[in-house]
């Protein structure tokens, strides 16, 4: 208890110049020439002065200036500086209003999802909906512990360790949210290193023999399904981009002129633009199809409907009705074999090879490159790569 009282702070009258009643501890009420009353809390920070307002009398009373003063004082005893922690809560007070662990996510969500791919938003959304709220979505998020989350992230692990570790990245990054935004003061995931199964590597099958790889381009040109799935057969070894990639190719993006497929950066991996420079061969399927889908959005349509990609199944299932299985040939496997063959067969650059990979690679400066670096070379090394399945294909066939 201070040395004022309710009275004393009452009965206070103006003089000729601005004075304090001191409670005691930094607390005091300072009085001006008009006859105002300030609540104010004297404190070292950092070794610097610093006053803090606590209110005006007699909106604010002794107890609650007593009440503020305690409050600060437990704050500075702690490392904590009253007045920026006032500032932050002023700044971040409309984002308390309800801030429960769903409503911190969901405005994440809406933030950091902008901007990604729709089927990592879809796959994104499915964990949040299906596995997360149930358990965490009502809970307040500066309420959360590590152990409630881990609890969560084990049911998810028992049906599949790579799920259980993408949730815990997308619970991470929204504690995370919450910390920036002023809602929790750590992110409880910090905690959770290790605690999960490790993931195993997969590696995607790939052919990287080349006598093996004629006898699978030979088999391609043998199938005899659609023509849609044919060509996305023949140009996924061809082109080797990501299978989504090529499911998803637009007659906007083929550049005639140039001969290129020009992909913007919201369908990469990496979020950049790209170029894939088409050789002859792959102009000639091109045109081959242009008549049977070219008036639609997609160059490879769903059987389904034209408005809709091909399948994300449609290229591997076809690889499956051509005798290959998983273990032997994926789809994104054509990646690997591009990139062993070019290097050992064909001597490319590796660096010619990363970029067109569309890989994360950076000059010797640590920039990354740019979607026109080597585009010269790569053109070149498209062509060359197309010759050389040709060559494949043919040596088979004498």
């Amino acid at each position: 208890m201070g040395s004022l009282t309710a009275l004393a702070v009452k009965s206070a009258k103006p003089q000729e110049k601005p004075y304090k009643l001191s409670d005691g501890a930094g607390l005091y009420l300072l009085i001006t020439v008009q006859g105002q009353k300030y609540w104010r809390y004297d404190y070292r920070f950092l070794g610097k002065r610093k006053t803090l307002a606590l209110g005006v009398y007699p909106e604010t009373t002794l107890s609650d200036a007593r009440e503020e003063h305690l409050k600060a004082r437990a704050s500075v005893k702690v490392g904590v500086d009253p007045a920026q922690e006032r500032k932050v809560a002023k700044l971040t007070g409309p984002l308390r209003i309800d801030n429960t662990f769903r409503s911190v996510a969901e405005e994440w969500f809406s933030r950091h999802m902008e901007d990604k791919s729709e089927g990592h938003k879809v796959r994104s959304r499915r964990l949040l909906e299906r596995d997360i709220y149930p358990v965490l979505g009502s809970s307040i998020i500066d309420s959360i512990s590590a152990v409630e989350v881990l609890a969560v992230l084990r049911a998810i692990e028992k049906r599949s360790v790579d799920l259980a570790h993408r949730a815990k990245q997308i619970c991470s990054q929204i504690f995370r949210y919450g910390v920036i935004t002023g809602r929790l003061v750590n992110d409880p995931c910090i905690s959770l290193t290790g605690a999960l199964k490790a993931v195993k590597t997969q590696h995607r099958a790939a052919i990287t023999d080349p006598i093996e790889l004629g006898g699978l381009l030979r088999a391609i040109d043998g199938y005899v399904g659609s023509p849609v799935v044919r060509a996305a057969l023949k140009l996924s070894p061809m082109l080797f981009q990501r299978p989504g990639e090529i499911r998803h190719m637009e007659w906007d993006e083929i550049n005639w002129d140039e001969s290129r497929w020009e992909l913007p950066a919201s369908k990469m991996k990496m979020r950049l633009p790209h170029i894939v420079p088409l050789p002859s061969q792959a102009i000639e399927i091109l045109k081959y199809l242009e008549p049977l889908t070219g008036k639609g959005k997609y160059v490879f349509p769903s059987a389904r409907g034209w408005s809709r990609p091909l399948s994300e199944n449609g290229v591997r299932t076809a690889l499956r009705s051509l005798g290959y299985e998983n273990e032997q040939v994926t789809p994104h496997g054509f990646r690997a074999t591009a990139r062993t063959l070019l290097d050992e067969a064909l001597r490319c650059r590796v660096e010619i090879i990363e970029a067109q990979l569309a890989h994360a690679v950076k000059d010797a400066n640590g920039r990354a490159y740019n979607r026109t670096s080597f585009l010269e070379e790569r053109t070149e090394m498209m062509q060359l790569w197309a010759d050389y399945l040709d060559r494949l294909f043919g040596e088979g066939c004498e």
